[in-house]
């Protein structure tokens, strides 16, 4: 229901909209035949006046004439040669012909349409009648109204092609950790059996790694099981978190040409937030990831830090001293798709911004930095 809301609430939009153009064009027809019934009474009247050879029946039929004129709805001021008020009728208010207020509608009448001097009578000052005034307005706020609902509508389509997508790759993630699954059991089969089995001291260290990047495959693996699903709202130390992204890397990253050095500090309380263990290690490592892609063929430095906020919450840093992010291209940093490496997806960064915002209610930022680039996850 949640998902279909938007896409019902802008059909109901095009119905309603469409109901009020017919009513409107329904009231408009009804007006214009009033319209015509008057005008065929005027011209009745006025042949009848003439057929009369009286002298009442002229003046009758001015009079008759002018209510039906009065009828139509036409506000009309008529001054005399001095340009003082002399007459009124279908003024949108209640004054006295002498009043300022009707003086200054004169003004706005003739704005409307140009005056008409009758020689014996004096000037006569007319605006609009309200089927003019709504054939104005009505068309004006029914093409607005379609404009909403045309981007009502685009944002819906927009929408739900999104969440198509996303459904789409988190099929694909869960039937890959599926997949990986038979592979990395046998893996760990084969591993316990090269355990068993006396060695030397360079078999068992790399039993020991083959271990470590299992569990860390399996981890992965986990990890794609997760998208697509509500994060888990557990109690999570963010320091021992950063604390494990950092001794990670440490133990991969570059030694001798071009080195690269992790650190990492905390304070010695725990830092607890709510949130998804897995998700929150997958954004920091992310963020890692890039840093140390940034410091490639140069070496450099790496902190990965977690401290408490004044205001409450909990802010983890991961900062470089690389070549940082030009100006220009840092509002674009966490645009899915969007990379400076030749050969980067683009993904990491917007990954790690949907898992902080959309999964934990946080706040991702670059945050400004003298050297490198600082990337500041906030939890609260």
């Amino acid at each position: 229901m949640r998902r279909g809301a938007p896409a019902l609430l802008v059909t109901l939009g095009l119905v309603v909209l469409l109901g009020w153009y017919v009513a409107y064009t329904q009231h408009l027809v009804a007006e214009l035949r009033r319209e015509a019934s008057r005008s065929a009474q005027m011209y009745a009247r006025v042949y009848s006046a003439l057929s009369d050879p009286t002298d009442q029946s002229g003046t009758a039929a001015l009079l008759d004439l002018s209510s039906h004129i009065d009828s139509m709805g036409v506000p009309v001021i008529v001054t005399d040669a001095r340009g003082r008020p002399s007459a009124k009728a279908n003024l949108p208010f209640d004054a006295p012909l002498e009043s300022p207020r009707t003086m200054a509608y004169v003004r706005e009448l003739d704005e409307q349409n140009a005056p008409v001097v009758e020689p014996g009578v004096g000037t006569v000052h007319f605006g609009n009648p309200p089927l003019v005034r709504s054939l104005r307005v009505i068309p004006i706020a029914q093409a607005a109204s379609l404009s909403l609902l045309l981007l009502a509508g685009g944002y819906v389509i927009r929408t739900r092609g999104r969440a198509d997508r996303e459904r789409v790759w988190a099929g694909m993630a869960r039937e890959s950790a599926h997949q990986l699954g038979t592979p990395l059991t046998s893996l760990s089969g084969w591993i316990e059996l090269l355990r068993e089995r006396d060695g030397d001291e360079l078999t068992a260290s790399a039993i020991t790694h083959m271990q470590t990047d299992l569990d860390r495959l399996e981890r992965v693996a986990h990890r794609f099981e997760r998208i697509g699903r509500p994060p888990k709202r557990d109690r999570v130390d963010a320091g021992e978190l950063a604390e494990r992204v950092a001794s990670y890397f440490r133990a991969r990253v570059p030694t001798l040409a071009h080195k690269v050095t992790v650190t990492s500090a905390r304070p010695l309380q725990p830092l607890v937030v709510e949130g998804d263990a897995v998700l929150l290690e997958w954004a920091l490592e992310a963020l890692a990831k890039n840093a140390i892609d940034a410091l490639a063929g140069r070496g450099g430095h790496l902190d990965i830090s977690a401290a408490p906020l004044a205001e409450g919450g909990v802010r983890v840093r991961v900062a470089d001293d690389g070549p940082g992010v030009p100006r220009e291209l840092r509002s674009r940093v966490f645009d899915a798709g969007f990379s400076t490496k030749e050969r980067g997806w683009g993904i990491g960064l917007s990954l790690a911004r949907r898992i902080v915002e959309d999964n934990h209610g946080g706040r991702l930022v670059l945050a400004p930095s003298e050297r490198g680039a600082t990337f500041d996850v906030i939890l609260r």
